[in-house]
């Protein structure tokens, strides 16, 4: 049978080649989580990621060593604190992610315990005895007798999250049979080859990145033409407006002219032509054409209406 020593000397081993060959893991919390719970989590993981729990004094003392080895690793010290575990995996981090969390069980309310969300308890018969009834005016919670039976009357906000939970709600839920919490692994942060960051990162998708990079440039794009100043990224639009203000002049002048604005002069001088070669540019353009020109036939047909209303039409009434 090894012994204590044996033991350490084993666990510092084995957590110093995870270190060594892995540059993913999940620091995640793992409170109120039986140890039937924690087998079968290490199930679900198996194949796909490696969890290594320990005391936090022995994982900093590991990682103190392999920082020589490895400077990243000094960004992991601060997030070694409280009951934690180290779950090292070379997959995609968004699907471990999904799941390490995946592995929930519901739990009864105990006292003392710090409530993760809120609790509620619904409106409707309790199937409990009459005589219980000061027991729920202790919780000022409604109540009537109904068919024999204690029965609430409304949906009561028990607990609220960041709440410490009495002795009386334990007693409630328990007499309910309400199981309000789930309990599983808590991922608090992600280390990936020196970054650390929080779990909320991971829900950023290629399409977000490649949305706030496209803004990026747009703005930078904006300061450089506002300013004068030429990027990259506002060069093709200084080209652009370049090339505007050379046709614009082209087109007014007959005697300046160059190969581009030659066919631009042709549409001006032919606006069928122009029709043709661009058949959706037309369409798109005649909805906000009859946009604009609805307000104002509107509003001349308003004003005939007017005129006719107060006798002062084109051509008088014979009759008159």
């Amino acid at each position: 049978m090894p012994t204590k020593f044996e033991k350490k000397r084993e666990y510092f081993e084995r957590l110093g080649a995870l270190l060594d060959s892995h540059t993913k893991i999940f620091i995640v919390h793992c409170d109120h989580v039986g140890s039937k719970q924690m087998q079968d989590i290490r199930k679900s993981l198996r194949g796909h990621a490696t969890l290594i729990m320990g005391k936090n004094t022995m994982m900093k003392k590991v990682l103190n060593q392999k920082i020589k080895e490895n400077p990243k690793l000094e960004s992991l010290i601060p997030v070694v604190k409280s009951n934690v575990g180290l779950i090292f995996t070379d997959g995609e981090l968004s699907e471990m992610r999904d799941l390490i969390t995946s592995n929930r069980v519901p739990a009864a309310a105990r006292t003392g315990v710090i409530a993760p969300v809120a609790v509620m308890v619904p409106a409707g018969p309790t199937g409990m005895e009459p005589g219980m009834t000061s027991f729920f005016q202790a919780l000022n919670i409604p109540t009537k007798i109904a068919k024999g039976s204690i029965e609430i009357l409304n949906d009561v906000n028990l607990i609220q999250p960041g709440e410490k939970v009495g002795s009386s709600e334990v007693a409630l839920l328990q007499k309910l049979d309400i199981k309000p919490f789930t309990y599983g692994l808590e991922i608090t942060n992600v280390y990936d080859d020196g970054s650390v960051f929080e779990p909320s990162v991971l829900d950023i998708t290629d399409q977000d990145l490649l949305a706030f990079f496209a803004a990026g440039v747009r703005n930078l794009a904006s300061v450089g033409l506002a300013i004068g100043y030429p990027t990259l990224a506002s060069l093709p639009h200084s080209f652009a407006n370049a090339f505007k203000n050379l046709l614009a002049v082209a087109c007014e002048c007959e005697n300046v002219t160059f190969e581009k604005a030659e066919k631009y002069k042709e549409y001006l001088k032919d606006p069928a032509a122009f029709a043709a070669a661009n058949p959706s540019a037309v369409a798109a353009a005649a909805p906000a054409a009859e946009e604009e020109a609805a307000p104002a036939a509107a509003a001349a047909e308003e004003e005939d209406e007017s005129d006719e209303e107060m006798g002062m039409g084109l051509f008088g009434d014979d009759s008159d």
